[in-house]
């Protein structure tokens, strides 16, 4: 079946958090949460050395709606269920929909930092993903001295099934880095 004809939901809750696809008009929650937190993001995302316009962020946003309705890239934004402040964003990414293989990805507006709101919403993003799209291996990649997104898979009881040694370049392009592979397994 070709994943464009699969229907899922593209919304779902967690005890504090309301998380869903993009949407058009979303782009100045995005805006706001990613230039305030550009300090802590440009160690580790190439798309946050520089500020991000509104105007990009707003294109972002639409293209992560089609790419989600495409089943190409399934985009979350993550949103506090009692205010509707948005507080993350997480993905699922590199699809194989023949292995039912997910990457995950996520960041958190730093403001919201500290109150476990991240760990909540990747093992959301989990049970969505096991129990929505029948997954069968997830995966989260992280640089091996990203200590703060290495905590996630770990309390998640994700398995780190090796490191790639000079894998990837930092995010300011300047040095080699060696990449953490984590992996949970799930069979329907």
């Amino acid at each position: 079946m070709d994943p464009i004809m699969m229907d899922f939901p593209d919304e779902f809750h967690t005890e504090r958090l309301w998380i869903r696809m993009p949407r058009p008009g979303d782009g100045r929650a995005a805006f706001e949460a990613v230039n305030a937190s550009l300090d802590e993001l440009k160690p580790w995302m190439k798309w946050a050395q520089n500020e991000l316009s509104e105007y990009d962020a707003e294109l972002g946003m639409r293209e992560s709606h089609i790419k989600f309705l495409s089943r190409e890239k399934l985009r979350f934004l993550v949103f506090l269920r009692s205010t509707g402040q948005f507080v993350a964003a997480t993905s699922l990414h590199s699809i194989d929909w023949e292995v039912r293989k997910f990457e995950i990805g996520y960041w958190i507006d730093t403001r919201l930092s500290g109150n476990g709101y991240m760990l909540e919403a990747v093992r959301g993003l989990c049970e969505f993903a096991f129990n929505q799209l029948n997954a069968r291996r997830l995966e989260i990649r992280c640089d091996t001295t990203n200590s703060k997104s290495i905590k996630i898979p770990e309390r998640l009881q994700f398995e780190l099934e090796g490191t790639f040694r000079a894998d990837d370049v930092s995010a300011d392009g300047t040095e080699l880095r060696d990449t953490y592979l984590f992996a949970k397994l799930g069979f329907s």
